[in-house]
């Protein structure tokens, strides 16, 4: 088979277009708005804030809800799942030679954020409290 000369100088160049690095990626994918944080809690939530000031910290709520006195409550319920992956391979092998060789190691981490925010009759923060874990 006899590829001409131009496809076989422009094969790297649109290979290398897809290729982005997995850091790149995270911070294409996660822009500081969309991050729910415990510092971001600690730092922007406050006794006496509106629902307002709240949702512009933190983002709408997952969940709204009353408590037994039809008080409002709204909870922030978050999951994220990182997996890190770093692979050793001869890429040119793949398109020279048609084979490859690779090694490959993969973790996986999960975290949860609950945050709990309580308003007084006012429509006022009255009490918030958060949970964090990571497995």
């Amino acid at each position: 088979m006899h590829l001409p000369k131009t496809i076989i100088l422009a094969l790297p160049a649109v290979l290398l277009l897809g290729c982005q690095s997995a850091q790149k990626h995270s911070a294409d994918v996660n822009q500081p708005g969309d991050r729910l944080t415990v510092g971001t809690v600690q730092k922007e939530i406050r006794v006496g804030m509106s629902g307002a000031e709240v949702a512009q910290a933190l983002g709408s709520p997952n969940i709204v809800s009353t408590d037994e006195l039809r008080r409002e409550v709204w909870i922030y319920d978050k999951i994220s799942t990182t997996t890190a992956y770093s692979r050793s391979d001869g890429g040119a092998t793949i398109l020279v030679l048609g084979f490859s060789s690779a090694a490959g190691a993969q973790s996986t981490s999960q975290r949860t954020l609950t945050v709990i925010v309580k308003f007084d009759e006012d429509k006022k923060v009255r009490d918030f409290a958060y949970h964090s874990s990571n497995f």
